[in-house]
């Protein structure tokens, strides 16, 4: 595997470079605790940050880059079109509005964040035709320049080969529920084979399965804390990481994992978890 570090860069297949690492910000409270956060995170060495309209973070962000004292070109910000958001105007609108809140002219990467118009997720058939002219808008905002490249967020492999029906520009980023335990073989060569980058968010399992006996052994092996192993085993099959913190030290703990390489009994071992075990939503309910 070739060497990386917390500088090393995944290129989309439209040129757009974007960190292998990203700072994710779900439940970062907006205010002290979110600008603090992600403030702790550049000074970390992160230089991707990932938020989302719904997460209610978004002028914390604006505000903990701009007191941290990078350019705007220093920083990848990502953010994420909600459901109750979703259809074409609709669409159109929400960029222009998360542009607002985070004080920028453009994001790097905005992303469709569930495959349903639906607030609370609920299993909907009717879906189709809105997604459709959904990600005609999100075409619409990258032609524009409002988002150097466009994606989506807990999409199937079922709903990826739907948009090869209706889409002019494919998703460059797919960002989905990845670790271990949640290992989607199918969907991650899929995306490989399409030239669609996987980001893993909660690749730490919401913290539930850090103490894995199978884990830990790997851990100790490495002289290196569960958490570094996860997000090491992301790493390794060509997902970028966004882990997730408020804590300072964890913060920093997260990014340090360019010194270590998992062998392949570790990543066999890990691949073998798999339990289809989902922490957050299940996208596959949703049709």
């Amino acid at each position: 595997m070739q060497k990386l570090n917390h500088e090393s860069t995944i290129t989309l297949k439209n040129g757009v470079v974007l960190p292998v690492v990203g700072f994710g910000t779900y439940k970062l409270k907006e205010g002290d605790e979110a600008e603090h956060s992600i403030k702790s995170a550049l000074e970390a060495g992160y230089r991707m940050i990932d938020t989302a309209s719904i997460y209610k973070n978004e002028p914390s962000v604006a505000r903990a880059i701009t007191s941290y004292g990078l350019l705007r070109e220093e920083v990848f910000i990502t953010t994420k079109l909600w459901n109750a958001d979703q259809g074409y105007e609709n669409t159109l609108k929400a960029i222009d509005e998360s542009l607002k809140n985070l004080n920028v002219s453009f994001v790097d990467l905005y992303l469709v964040h569930w495959p349903t118009a639906d607030a609370d997720l609920k299993i909907n058939n009717k879906m189709i035709d809105k997604r459709q002219e959904t990600w005609r808008a999100m075409e619409e905002i990258y032609k524009s320049g409002k988002a150097r490249a466009i994606g989506v967020s807990n999409f199937t492999v079922e709903h990826l080969k739907e948009m090869e029906k209706y889409a002019n520009v494919m998703p460059m980023v797919n960002q989905v529920e990845f670790h271990p335990f949640l290992y989607q073989k199918e969907l991650l060569e899929y995306c490989r084979l399409h030239g669609i980058v996987v980001e893993a968010y909660a690749p730490l399992t919401q913290g539930n399965k850090l103490t894995d006996e199978r884990i830990t052994t790997i851990a100790k092996k490495h002289s290196k804390p569960a958490s570094q192993v996860l997000l090491r085993w992301s790493l390794q099959h060509g997902m970028v990481p966004l882990p997730r913190s408020a804590k300072p030290d964890h913060i920093i703990e997260n990014i340090q994992i360019f010194d270590f390489e998992l062998d392949m009994e570790d990543m066999n071992t890990l691949d073998s978890l798999n339990e289809n075990l989902h922490f957050l939503h299940d996208p596959y309910k949703l049709v």
